[in-house]
C-alpha cells in the first residue's frame, strides 16, 4: 500500500524529468529532510510512542519492532509542510500526523500480510517473525487508536480520517479480488491506487490545509495534490517492484507477479503485444512459468512499457506540482514540489 526521515536520494531509475533543472533535482535530493516541520514531526513521534506506550509490557518485541517500519515520516510530514505552507502549524497538526502516521503503518503490516512478504525495509515482517494472526491484530490495534486520535482533534477530522480508510480498504479489497484477472484494464488500476495508497496522501493534504484555516478552495487544491502525489508514488513503487533490486528497494520484491497483480506496466504490456503473444504471455503469469521475471521484462521491453509507466508517473507528479500555485512562495511549497519530484525518482 505505500512504500514508505533522514534524507533519501532520488531513484536512478527512470533518469531526470524532462525539463527538470539542477536546482530543483538538488531540492528533490534533500527534500526529504523536512527541515522547517522537523521539531513538529519529532512531537509527533512523541504522541505516535505515547499512544502506544500503555501496551510496552504485554507487547514489548511487537512495539519495538514497529520503529523499523516508520521509515521516510512522509505522510506526517505531508499533514505539517501543509500546514506551515498554509500559515501556520498548531497543536492539532501533530496529533493528525501521529494520527495518519499509525493508519499507514497499520496498511503496512496487514500488506505484509497479503503479499506473504519476508521483508520491510531490511528486516523481517511481523508476519515473518509473529505469523499472520498477530500481525492482523496489531494493525487492527494501529487503526483504532489512529481513530481515537483524531476524535480528540474534532469530528471533521474524524470524519475526513475515516473516509480515507474507507477508501484505502475498499482499495485493496479490490485488488484482492482482482487477483487473476489477466484482463484488468488501466481504468480498474488507477481505481484500485486511487484507493490504496493516493486517499491517505490525500487526507494528509486536506487535514493540514482546513487545521491551518485555509479555505474550502485552498484545502480541495492541496488534497488534489496529495491524491495525484498518491498515485505518481504508487506507479514508481509497482515499477520498482517489477524492475528494481530487493537491496535498493528494502522489502521483498516481485510479488505482484507472483499473485497475479497486474500492474501498470504490465497491464501496458498486454495490451500492446499482438494478441497471441499477449495470450501465451497470460497463460505463463496465470501457471507462474519458469523464468516468468526474465520473459515479462522482455515483454516490457518490447512494448516500451516500463517508459510508458514512467511518463504516467511524471504526468501525475506535474499535476500535483501544478495543486500548489495556491500558495504562495515559501520554503515548504518548495519541499511539496521536491516531494512531488523525488516520489517517482526515488529508490526506497
Amino acid at each position: 500500500m505505500g512504500t514508505a526521515m533522514a534524507t533519501v536520494s532520488p531513484a536512478t531509475s527512470g533518469g531526470t524529468a524532462p525539463g527538470a533543472d539542477p536546482t530543483h533535482r538538488t531540492a528533490a535530493k534533500s527534500a526529504l529532510a523536512f527541515s522547517p516541520v522537523a521539531a513538529d514531526i519529532a512531537e509527533a513521534e512523541r504522541i505516535f510512542d505515547r499512544t502506544l506506550a500503555p501496551h510496552k509490557g504485554p507487547f514489548g518485541p511487537l512495539i519495538d519492532h514497529l520503529r523499523h517500519y516508520r521509515g521516510k515520516r512522509l505522510r506526517p510530514a505531508l499533514v505539517l509542510l501543509v500546514a506551515k505552507a498554509c500559515g501556520k502549524v498548531v497543536p492539532a497538526h501533530h496529533t493528525l500526523a501521529a494520527a495518519v502516521e499509525m493508519i499507514h503503518t497499520a496498511t503496512l503490516v496487514h500488506d505484509d500480510v497479503l503479499d506473504e512478504a519476508d521483508m520491510r525495509r531490511h528486516v523481517p515482517t511481523f508476519n515473518a517473525n509473529w505469523g499472520n494472526k498477530v500481525s492482523i491484530l496489531l494493525g487492527d490495534m494501529l487503526f483504532t487508536h489512529a481513530f481515537h486520535l483524531t476524535s480528540t482533534v474534532d469530528v471533521r477530522a474524524c470524519q475526513i480520517a475515516g473516509d480515507a480508510t474507507n477508501r484505502v480498504c475498499a482499495g485493496e479489497l479490490r485488488q484482492m479480488t482482482e487477483r487473476g484477472n489477466l484482463e484488468l484494464s488501466e481504468a480498474d488500476y488507477f481505481a484500485i491506487i486511487d484507493g490504496k495508497t493516493a486517499a491517505l496522501t490525500e487526507c494528509c493534504g486536506r487535514l493540514g490545509a482546513l487545521h491551518a484555516g485555509a479555505s474550502e478552495a485552498v484545502a480541495g487544491n492541496l488534497a488534489n495534490f496529495g491524491r495525484n502525489l498518491g498515485l505518481a508514488f504508487q506507479i514508481a513503487d509497482d515499477l520498482l517492484d517489477l524492475v528494481g533490486t530487493e537491496d535498493a528497494a528494502g522489502k521483498t520484491l516481485g510479488t505482484d507477479l507472483e499473485q497475479q497483480k497486474l500492474t501498470l506496466p504490465v497491464i501496458h504490456c498486454l495490451h500492446r503485444l499482438p494478441p497471441a503473444e499477449a495470450a501465451k504471455l497470460r497463460d505463463a503469469i496465470h501457471a507462474g512459468a519458469e523464468g516468468l521475471g526474465l520473459r515479462v521484462l522482455h515483454a516490457l521491453e518490447k512494448t516500451q512499457s516500463v517508459a510508458y509507466a514512467k511518463r504516467k508517473a511524471e504526468e501525475f507528479a506535474r499535476a500535483a506540482k501544478a495543486e500548489l500555485e495556491c500558495l504562495p512562495r515559501s520554503e515548504c511549497r518548495t519541499i511539496l514540489e521536491a516531494v512531488a519530484e523525488w516520489s517517482i525518482r526515488r529508490e526506497k
